[in-house]
């Protein structure tokens, strides 16, 4: 029981760990989004933070679960693990290219290679265990939606 606490606790942390880092790097231009010309539902700047947070958890939640099946079915599960890594990856670099690089475009087909990532993590993540695909369904949610904003931002910007 404490080893499985301790894989979701790790798994957490790291999640939690590349948002936090990805957002301390574009801490000094997070005030574009005041700046620019926003589309119809754009939310107010606070739900960020907590919106990925909230993500950034259930991600890290679906990675212990995942890895906790590591026994059962190793290549599965280094196969998913590895998807969750340019999840990960695609996921940092996100922010720093919309907002430090005010990449609209270049962010917006890097948003859309992150979607793809999310809909291949969320089925192979369903395959081992189907409670860790659900749990990604509101993080391709809100990329979906983060996708219209960056797509609109572009346009209007």
């Amino acid at each position: 029981m404490k080893e499985k606490a301790k894989n979701y606790i790790i798994s957490i942390v790291i999640a939690l760990a590349v948002g936090s880092i990805s957002a301390l790097l574009t801490s000094d231009n997070m005030d574009l989004y005041s700046e620019i010309t926003k589309p119809p539902l754009a939310p107010p700047s606070i739900l960020f933070p907590i919106v990925w947070t909230v993500l950034f958890v259930l991600m890290g939640i679906s990675a212990a679960i995942i890895y906790g099946e590591k026994r059962n079915k190793s290549d599965e599960v280094k196969a998913a693990l590895t998807v969750y890594a340019v999840n990960l990856f695609l996921n940092f670099f996100w922010s720093i290219i919309f907002f430090n690089m005010r990449a609209f475009l270049f962010s917006f087909i890097w948003l859309v290679a992150l979607w793809i990532v999310i809909i291949v993590m969320i089925i192979k993540f369903y395959k081992i265990r189907p409670v860790a695909g659900i749990l990604q369904i509101p993080y391709l949610l809100w990329v979906t939606f983060a996708g219209y904003l960056n797509l609109a931002i572009y346009l209007l910007n």
